[in-house]
């Protein structure tokens, strides 16, 4: 990414989930999708979206870390992580929830393979809120969550929603 304001490369300020340009002082703040994701910057190396094959940016969910598709809208996270954002964003959550969506038995039968070791992800229901198929490598300890599955988890009904606390963030 480059800087806005005089051309010059910018780079992530610390652990932060913006930019800044050492040329001219300058930060950028990135824009969240409708997920609540940050985009940050390509992955370094070899790193492809396990659906679409494009690279994968590196990506923040207030502060918690993961990969993101630019293409499919697709997020990879540690599984550790993954459990974190889930009690974060429903504890977060102000909106009514949605109302149950039933399980598409058909997203059992894909089979993807992991962006970190290529090997073929377990694809089986989330036994949390919502009614989503996740696929997870169990080798690498990630899931892989399509896009709006998320959403999905965090709409879904359930004591836990809106409570405002917020996990440890082990980054």
């Amino acid at each position: 990414m480059n800087c806005k304001n005089c051309g010059a490369p910018m780079s992530p300020y610390g652990d932060q989930d913006y930019f800044y340009c050492e040329y001219c002082g300058s930060f950028h703040f990135p824009g969240e999708s409708t997920e609540g994701i940050r985009v940050l910057r390509l992955v370094e190396g070899d790193a492809r979206c396990p659906v679409c094959r494009s690279p994968l940016s590196h990506a923040s969910i207030d502060g918690f870390r993961g990969l993101h598709c630019n293409e499919c809208k697709g997020l990879l996270v540690d599984q550790y992580s993954f459990r974190n954002i889930v009690e974060y964003l429903r504890a977060q959550a102000q909106s009514p929830p949605g109302p149950p969506t039933p399980l598409d038995r058909d997203h059992l039968q894909r089979q993807i393979r992991c962006p970190r070791c290529a090997e073929t992800m377990d694809t089986h229901p989330y036994y949390g809120p919502g009614n989503i198929v996740i696929d997870r490598c169990g080798q690498c300890r990630v899931i892989w969550l399509d896009h709006g599955e998320l959403g999905t988890i965090v709409d879904a009904p359930g004591r836990d929603r809106g409570t405002r606390h917020r996990p440890k963030n082990n980054v």
